[in-house]
């Protein structure tokens, strides 16, 4: 008596948790408070694997948060199936005929996985743990169908506005290079559309990321640097039209972009951890930046502070830089 006890209080309190993981993870914004956070350790001891595995090549693939992601449900129905295993088993007698652990198992196995019981009765509280395995089997199933949906709209937004910049500012993305792109094109003023999208692309990021963290990891195919190269250019683009171009109608949008740039950094680097790494912008630098945006047919400002400038990209390309190091890509040159 004492060891069924034993079992089903185990058995319950396996149940809980991975429930309450999952609940936390899928549903509730943020990352998971929850005693097990699966998704989080998994990603922790597979991260520095897949890298040392991928030694040579740049960056995490694009099949390492999927396989995170589908790692974390196995997990998760793993710990319910032992959980409702150690139930069922410590309820063995009311299974027709008498259920060993290894029988549990396969009964709450077919329950979670809503298949039907074989040739087996279950009666009293038996039946109740099996109607409990089948509803939270069947729960954790749709939830991993309505997450993967969830996962694939936040992607395919965030890479949208990815493809566009990338497209216009070169690889790896740069605020000079797209400067001197529209310049080309004779259109220098779409350059404040871009300031406009790329806060709206900033919150967008934040939002979906911020609600779901492993969504950081996924990377699409086509896409180039990624979202941290992306970012950087984008804050740069901005900090230029602040302190570098003559540009009074462009201003206000360039420190709202930079301000909403910020912002998403740091909530995301917080996410997963991580502290700012050293920059090495100099001010020597932005006499040759203030140079080709002359050249390109920008008016640059009459009296520049170059220390400003430096200790201002600082600020922003150290936390970008981070997260470009930690994903295994690269941030966005200031000169191209």
């Amino acid at each position: 008596m004492i060891i069924q006890t034993v079992e089903i209080i185990a058995g319950i309190v396996l149940v809980v948790l991975a429930l309450r993981d999952v609940f936390d993870t899928v549903v509730v914004p943020g990352e998971s408070r929850g005693a097990l956070r699966v998704a989080r350790r998994l990603l922790a001891i597979m991260l520095p694997i897949w890298k040392w595995a991928r030694r040579g090549k740049s960056g995490v693939s694009t099949s390492f948060a999927p396989a995170i992601l589908m790692g974390s449900f196995l997990i998760w129905m793993v710990l319910l199936w032992l959980g409702f295993g150690l139930i069922a088993h410590a309820l063995g007698d009311w299974f027709a005929p008498p259920a060993d652990f290894q029988e549990a198992l396969f009964i709450v196995g077919s329950a979670l996985c809503t298949v039907g019981l074989s040739g087996i009765e279950a009666h009293g509280p038996a039946r109740w743990a099996l109607v409990l395995a089948g509803l939270s089997g069947l729960s954790v199933l749709t939830m991993a169908v309505t997450y993967l949906l969830q996962v694939q709209e936040g992607i395919s937004r965030r890479d949208a506005g990815i493809l566009k910049l990338t497209t216009a500012a070169g690889q790896p993305p740069s605020a000079l290079g797209l400067l001197e792109r529209y310049a080309d094109l004779n259109s220098p003023e779409e350059i404040r559309r871009v300031l406009y999208r790329g806060r709206d692309w900033c919150a967008t990021v934040l939002q979906s990321h911020a609600s779901h963290p492993s969504l950081i990891y996924f990377r699409s195919v086509g896409v180039g640097s990624g979202w941290p190269a992306t970012l950087g250019a984008m804050m740069d683009l901005a900090l230029m039209f602040e302190l570098l171009i003559e540009d009074r109608e462009s201003r206000a949008p360039a420190i709202l972009l930079r301000s909403e740039g910020l912002r998403l950094i740091d909530d995301l680097n917080g996410l997963i951890g991580l502290e700012a790494e050293s920059d090495d912008t100099s001010a020597a630098a932005v006499p040759r930046v203030c140079a080709r945006l002359t050249a390109a047919g920008y008016k640059v400002r009459s009296s520049v502070d170059a220390a400003e400038f430096a200790e201002q990209r600082r600020k922003h390309a150290g936390r970008v830089r981070a997260a470009a190091e930690h994903l295994g890509t690269t941030a966005a040159p200031l000169i191209p």
